[in-house]
């Protein structure tokens, strides 16, 4: 694990090295590098392969106070990281938080790929009962923390309402202590995440749709098949956005397609990669 220091404050990531094209690897709320292992695995072969540690729950060191953490400046914190590491022409693949839209018609001169896998989008924010009731909490004074606890116990971890409604396979309960324990002892993590759900327009993905129509690279969306939390009619509408948009649905996976089928999110990855080559790569 590497650390760099942005405006908003130190960040952890992970860099496997190499010649290859950069993809870089985007996690959702209250994750971690982790939650995309399986997929630095099966591509670390061929590709460098980045994924930065956002601010958004799960990350170790908490964010200066001013710092701006809604959508829109984790997405600004997002481009500071590529633009520190000199990356260039990378492949962008975001799940659960829709970060990356962000990006699109604002700080994209770095993007030479988009992948949209089941991710906040278009009218469906906060997605699902999990993000309704995260939301909820985290503007109640206490709430953020009491809702948290929940996570100390299997059993509700498990229930649809909670994580176990975005993974069509059971997630094992030590990532999810790995994930959460941030969150469950960090004051100043806590604050940070809710300043993201506080700050974070209702409209905020709406208004980001309407520029991924002049996004003129190659994009994917590649949406869990099983996934409630975020329907794949919101995927659908979605690549019909992007003027070179393919949309495909991964197989037995919920909205953590890089959890529930790793290898099919992979095989996409990589046949999207080698039909659209980029200016560096050709």
């Amino acid at each position: 694990m590497s650390e760099i220091e942005l405006s908003a404050g130190v960040i952890d990531y992970t860099d496997t090295g190499g010649d290859g094209e950069a993809v870089v690897l985007v996690h959702g709320l209250g994750f971690d590098g982790s939650v995309w292992d399986a997929v630095v695995r099966e591509l670390r072969g061929d590709f460098r392969v980045v994924v930065p540690v956002l601010p958004i729950g799960s990350h170790r060191r908490p964010m200066r106070p001013d710092a701006d953490l809604s959508a829109q400046g984790v997405a600004a914190v997002l481009a500071e990281f590529l633009e520190r590491l000199g990356l260039h022409g990378v492949t962008l693949v975001q799940n659960d938080a829709g970060t990356a839209q962000l990006l699109v018609g604002v700080r994209d001169e770095r993007i030479g790929r988009l992948v949209l896998t089941s991710c906040e989008a278009l009218e469906n924010y906060p997605p699902g009962v999990q993000g309704r009731t995260l939301h909820a909490a985290s503007r109640i004074p206490g709430g953020l923390f009491l809702l948290l606890q929940s996570f100390r116990v299997p059993f509700l971890v498990r229930m649809r309402s909670s994580l176990g409604g975005m993974a069509a396979r059971p997630i094992p309960y030590a990532l999810v202590r790995r994930w959460y324990r941030p969150l469950l002892t960090h004051r100043a993590i806590r604050r940070d995440l809710a300043k993201f759900c506080r700050s974070t327009e209702k409209d905020t993905y709406l208004r980001a749709a309407e520029r991924l129509t002049g996004f003129d690279r190659p994009a994917l969306v590649a949406w869990g098949a099983e996934d409630r939390m975020m329907p794949p009619a919101t995927g659908r509408r979605l690549a019909g956005l992007l003027p070179r948009g393919r949309y495909v649905e991964i197989p037995g996976a919920g909205t953590l397609v890089q959890l529930d089928n790793p290898g099919a999110l992979c095989a996409e990855l990589r046949r999207f990669i080698g039909e659209n080559p980029t200016e560096a790569a050709k």
